[in-house]
């Protein structure tokens, strides 16, 4: 397939030695307390070892779902300006058409006449509906752009939402189709075994090589579907957490509290937010129902170590290199954890029917049935989201702090300073500005032959190099299936569709626990006539409107 633009190669003798390659590492429905590093019991060394050796940007917010966030990220802009203002089903409105429009420009887009090689590794999501019968979709005709259209130079990865590990649909290798057993996918060397995590990071470690080996910097995009649902892990990275979870959710988001506070990351002013009312006490549960459980978080945390270890496989890639140094590397979630349950109906979009050996694969959340295997489709469910999400409430989906709270990480050796914190608001929509200026690269006002829309991003290097007191000059907003928020400084107004608005102090209560909409009226309609605004300006329509009759999550 050829892309939309022409590739730039440099030579070695070409190459400007001080520009920085740069990595944007993006995991999926992860919660703010799911790594080492803000607080968890999940074993991820190689994120830890960045945070140690750069910043940790606590009050980095994403878009609240997958589609939206990637389409913030990649663009600079927010969602509903790049056409993805719900999912990637298009709702007949130029803000919800479900793709990448012609109005935006990407990352890859802007970087690659600047000289950089731009390569993706993983989940794409931002360019139309694709389900698992390859039938009703055509990848790379109109309303189904894929990333070598939108920029990137090379790309492995899927182009859907979710799918197996061990055997996802949409699976493509620069522009063609690919099946997990094809040669040219990335296996482990040792078992031949293909586990979509690792291969993310296996590709992604190839491509510095070469770009490395060609004297030309890298813009890397590495989006992991891990931890996302179904619960896939490799039966070792399992067995590592069985039992590590009988003492329930209850005491692990007490735990975690308390370790984030511990770290600086929590202000220890805040109060943990309640248990969910739909998650019951630990105590109540059988024991046999304890082990079920028990079994669920013990897979999503080898989810994650897994994407910990393939994340070591591109930072080894560049230390090999001699990269390292000279290298930016942001890390973020693209929304909070995730409380979705599969219904045990034995059918999901995302599913193919059989294993790669042949055997029925068994969707859904059946209580006994043990996660991990190729033949089971499963999530880990609310109450476990509930504890991912420490200290926050809501989930995924939502725009109140357990929605939008990512855990990331700046490192940046030749400019960040190590084992920096920092509490600045910042939002994805600062990525565009920020690798922009690292990279020296310009964003341009047309783009083969058409006019963009300017990015409403930020850039954060003032922060990453030693600022701070650094703070975004603009309000930032949300707005996703009605639900809506606004944060300014250190106020945030938020509202759970379909209900009112509430008020929240975020310096004294990032918790969200005591609604000042009543006693701070002035500030309340203030900020609800900005959001209204900047709906208006963003082709945000009313969630009545424009809502599918059957709305499909993801």
């Amino acid at each position: 397939m050829t892309p939309s633009a022409p590739r730039h190669t440099k030579t070695a003798t070409t190459r400007e030695p001080s520009r920085p390659n740069i990595v944007v590492i993006l995991v999926d429905d992860m919660g703010y307390s799911d790594i080492g590093c803000f607080g968890s019991e999940i074993d991820t060394p190689n994120l830890d070892r960045l945070a140690a050796g750069g910043l940790r940007v606590t009050q980095l917010y994403n878009g609240a779902r997958c589609c939206p966030t990637r389409a913030s990220l990649l663009t600079g802009l927010y969602a509903h300006q790049a056409g993805v203002g719900h999912m990637v089903n298009n709702l007949g409105t130029p803000a919800y058409q479900g793709y990448l429009n012609d109005r935006c420009i990407t990352i890859a887009e802007v970087l690659r006449p600047a000289g950089y090689r731009t390569i993706m590794s993983g989940k794409w999501h931002v360019g139309g509906r694709y389900e698992v019968e390859p039938e009703t979709w055509r990848a790379g005709e109109p309303g189904f752009p894929t990333p070598l259209q939108r920029g990137f130079d090379h790309h492995f990865g899927t182009l859907a939402g979710a799918g197996s590990y061990f055997n996802p649909h949409t699976l493509m290798l620069d522009g063609e189709f690919a099946e997990p057993d094809d040669s040219r996918v990335p296996h482990d060397p040792d078992s031949g075994i293909f586990y979509y995590t690792d291969a993310i990071g296996r590709y992604a470690a190839e491509q510095i090589d070469r770009a490395a080996r060609d004297g030309v910097p890298a813009f890397v995009y590495a989006a992991y579907t891990s931890p996302h649902w179904p619960l896939h892990a490799l039966p070792d990275d399992v067995e590592k957490y069985r039992g590590r979870y009988r003492g329930g959710w209850d005491a692990l988001r007490e735990q975690r509290y308390d370790r984030l506070k511990e770290l600086g990351i929590l202000s220890g002013e805040w109060e943990i937010s309640p248990r969910d009312v739909q998650a019951p006490p630990w105590d109540s549960l059988t024991p046999e129902r304890q082990d079920w459980e028990d079994a669920r978080m013990a897979v999503y945390a080898a989810q994650v170590e897994s994407m910990d270890r393939s994340v070591g496989l591109m930072m080894e890639a560049l230390r090999r290199n001699g990269l390292a140094d000279n290298t930016l590397v942001m890390f973020l979630s693209d929304n909070g954890g995730c409380a979705e349950f599969l219904r045990e109906d034995g059918r999901h979009g995302s599913a193919r029917p059989l294993t790669p050996d042949g055997r029925p694969v068994r969707i859904g959340n059946a209580v006994g049935l043990m996660p991990g295997p190729a033949d089971t489709y499963m999530s880990y469910d609310l109450p476990w989201a509930n504890a991912s999400n420490t200290p926050f409430r809501l989930y995924k989906h939502w725009v109140h702090e357990g929605g939008i709270s990512t855990p990331s990480i700046a490192h940046w050796p030749a400019v960040i300073r190590a084992g920096g914190i920092s509490h600045a608001v910042s939002h994805l929509i600062d990525l565009m500005p920020t690798c922009l200026e690292a990279a020296g690269a310009s964003y341009p006002a047309e783009y083969e032959g058409r006019k963009i829309t300017p990015y409403e991003g930020e850039s954060l290097l003032r922060l990453f190099g030693g600022d701070l007191d650094w703070q975004r000059r603009e309000t930032v907003f949300w707005e996703h299936e009605g639900n809506r928020a606004v944060r300014d400084g250190r106020w945030k107004l938020v509202r759970k569709f379909p209900g009112a608005w509430e008020l929240y102090d975020m310096a004294q209560d990032r918790t969200e626990l005591h609604d000042l909409s009543q006693s701070h009226l002035s500030k309340t309609a203030d900020l609800a006539g900005r959001w209204e605004a900047w709906a208006d300006r963003c082709g945000v329509l009313p969630w009545e409107d424009v809502r599918p009759g059957n709305r499909q999550r993801r």
